[in-house]
C-alpha cells in the first residue's frame, strides 16, 4: 500500500502542473489557428554539446568538462532519439573517511520517444550509465530486469509556452529500474521497492538586446536517490544565449548558467557551446 500511495503522489503533482498551464492553453489555441505547422515531413538530426560541466537538475555528473552528441528522427509531431554524455576528464568519489575510488570518465546513453501537439510534449526516456572504468562489463545494456537493471525509465510532460507567455513547465516521474526507495537504514537508493522519484521545473524565457535570457527552478516533492533526501529546491538558475554569426547559413549556439542547488548548497558556473 505504501507504494501505491507514493505513486499517486507524482500522479497529483502532474495534475496541479496541467491546471497551472490551462491559462495559457486557450491563448495557444489561438496561435495555432492563425499559424500552421508543415510538421509532417520527416527529418533527421546530429549535433553535439561541449559543456564545462555536466550539470543535470542541481547535481554535478562526472565533475568534468563534456561531449554530449545526439542524434534524432522527426515525423508528424513524433520524435525518437538518443543522447549521450562522456566526460573529458576522470573524477573520483569518496566512499567513507578513508577511501576515496576512481570512478574513470562518466558516460551516460539515453534515448527516448516523444509526441509533441500544441506545444505540449508527452516523453518517455530511458537513461543508462555504462560502467566508466569498463565499458564493455559490468552494467549490460540489454539486462531489463526491474531489480538489478542498469535503465532507468521517466515519462515527462512538459509545456513549451508561447510567444506571448513565454512560460516553460516540466514534470517528470521515475516508473521503472534503477530508482529505489529507502532500505532499513533509511538510505534513498538501497532498498528493494521503485521510490518513483518526481522532478518539476519552471522556466522563463524572454530575449534581451539579442540574448536570450531563461531564469528556472526546480525541485522534488519527496526524497530520493536521485535527486536529494528531503522534498524541496534542488535546481534553479539563471541561462543566457546566444547565436554568433559564421555565416549567412551558420551559426554557432553558445550559453552560460548560473546554478545552485539550495538542498546541496552547491553553486556552478557553466559554459557551453553547440556544433
Amino acid at each position: 500500500m505504501r507504494r501505491d500511495g507514493a505513486l499517486l503522489k507524482p500522479i497529483m503533482f502532474m495534475f496541479i502542473l496541467l491546471i497551472l498551464a490551462i491559462p495559457g492553453f486557450s491563448q495557444l489555441q489561438d496561435e495555432n489557428k492563425m499559424e500552421e505547422k508543415s510538421g509532417s515531413a520527416a527529418t533527421f538530426s546530429a549535433g553535439a554539446d561541449l559543456v564545462s560541466r555536466y550539470i543535470w537538475r542541481g547535481g554535478d555528473l562526472g565533475n568534468s568538462p563534456a561531449i554530449q552528441p545526439a542524434v534524432a528522427f522527426s515525423v508528424a509531431g513524433f520524435k525518437a532519439g538518443f543522447w549521450g554524455s562522456y566526460g573529458l576528464g576522470q573524477y573520483s568519489k569518496r566512499v567513507n573517511d578513508s577511501t576515496i575510488a576512481n570512478m574513470g570518465h562518466y558516460a551516460e546513453f539515453d534515448m527516448y520517444l516523444s509526441y509533441t501537439w500544441k506545444n505540449f510534449t508527452l516523453m518517455a526516456y530511458d537513461y543508462f550509465f555504462p560502467n566508466p572504468l569498463d565499458p564493455n562489463n559490468g552494467n549490460k545494456y540489454f539486462n531489463f530486469k526491474n531489480s538489478t537493471t542498469g535503465h532507468t525509465l521517466e515519462i515527462c510532460l512538459s509545456w513549451a509556452g508561447t510567444s506571448k507567455f513565454p512560460l516553460q513547465l516540466y514534470a517528470g516521474t521515475l516508473v521503472f529500474g534503477a530508482d529505489k526507495g529507502k532500505d532499513a537504514s533509511g538510505k534513498y537508493g538501497a532498498g528493494a521497492s521503485n521510490n518513483y522519484s518526481t522532478y518539476f521545473e519552471a522556466g522563463y524565457q524572454f530575449t534581451v538586446k539579442g540574448f536570450g535570457v531563461k531564469p528556472f527552478a526546480g525541485g522534488i516533492p519527496f526524497g530520493s536517490g536521485w535527486y536529494g533526501p528531503y522534498g524541496g529546491v534542488v535546481n534553479t538558475g539563471v541561462t543566457v544565449s546566444k547565436s554568433i554569426t559564421i555565416s549567412k547559413e551558420y551559426s554557432i549556439p553558445v550559453s552560460g548558467s548560473v546554478i545552485a542547488n539550495p538542498q546541496a548548497q552547491s553553486v556552478f558556473l557553466v559554459f557551453g557551446i553547440s556544433l
